[in-house]
């Protein structure tokens, strides 16, 4: 069992590559967690609305670029 508290404790430097560690575990399981029904239904939303409008998105590379200040 892992001690919570003794994670806590840890410096912040120590506790985010822990985090990092437990979500790169959850990355690569990421295909065995069901999608909740709202979670699809939100999904199918979206992707009727791009493929309605496919030139109203932004590509990932335009997203990461505005959110790096660019």
């Amino acid at each position: 069992m892992i001690n919570l508290q003794a994670v806590l404790e840890l410096p912040v430097s120590e506790r985010i590559q822990v985090v990092e560690e437990i979500w790169d575990s959850v990355a690569k399981d990421i295909a065995n967690v069901p999608l909740q029904p709202w979670q699809e239904e939100v999904l199918d939303r979206r992707v009727a609305e791009f493929e309605e409008n496919p030139g109203e998105g932004v590509s990932w590379s335009e997203v990461q670029h505005r959110i790096m200040g660019g």
